[in-house]
């Protein structure tokens, strides 16, 4: 398992996939990595709440994915930190300002996006 199978995963919206791939390297990473591998995760992990209806899970999650991943911004192993919380951010704001009861009319919406890993294979 990779860091950047996790983040294909991830851009794909595989988020189950993604938090089993970077699980494993999370549990295996010593501090302060932990910290970058448990941030991802947790975005990871709130998407897929939101994709499942989980209106409040997704809050939780992505906020504190966000904020996990603060000190790794603005890049960290080619990932670029500083635009996925800026995504992430966008994002639970959206989240914040719709009722609970409507996530699949807001997933449904044509201008809806998913957060995006820009990662490089080189820095």
């Amino acid at each position: 398992m990779t860091l950047t199978q996790g983040i294909t995963q991830f851009n794909q919206q595989d988020f189950y996939g993604c938090h089993d791939t970077l699980e494993a390297i999370w549990l295996e990473a010593i501090a302060p990595e932990k910290n970058f591998y448990q941030g991802i995760l947790q975005i990871a992990v709130g998407c897929y709440h939101l994709g499942n209806d989980n209106w409040r899970g997704a809050v939780i999650l992505l906020g504190e994915g966000i904020r996990r991943l603060a000190d790794y911004s603005p890049h960290h192993h080619q990932v670029n930190v500083e635009r996925l919380r800026e995504d992430s951010y966008q994002l639970l704001q959206s989240l914040q300002g719709i009722d609970p009861s409507q996530t699949q009319t807001f997933l449904s919406d044509p201008n809806f996006t998913w957060p995006q890993i820009d990662y490089s294979m080189t820095e």
